[in-house]
């Protein structure tokens, strides 16, 4: 979920967004946690309900119905800011 996100969401997040998502991906000692919590499955801590938790969520929804089997090649790291 958190590199299909990252792959649609980093080159548009501003310096701020990225360093709530910096914090979210690697303060939490569980990746489990992030994920009930993009689910909706467990309600998310206070520390890290901010604007990337929101799109986190949003995206997690699916809502177009996109087929998210595999996770994203890593080359989009290398692509430039579009």
């Amino acid at each position: 979920l958190s590199s299909l996100f990252a792959k649609e969401n980093l080159n548009k997040m501003s310096e701020q967004q990225l360093n709530l998502y910096d914090r979210l991906i690697n303060e939490p000692s569980n990746d489990w946690d992030i994920y009930y919590w993009a689910t909706e499955a467990k309600p998310t801590p206070a520390v890290f309900e901010n604007e990337v938790m929101a799109m986190l969520r949003d995206f997690a929804k699916n809502k177009k119905r996109e087929q998210r089997l595999r996770q994203p090649d890593l080359e989009y790291l290398f692509e430039p800011a579009r």
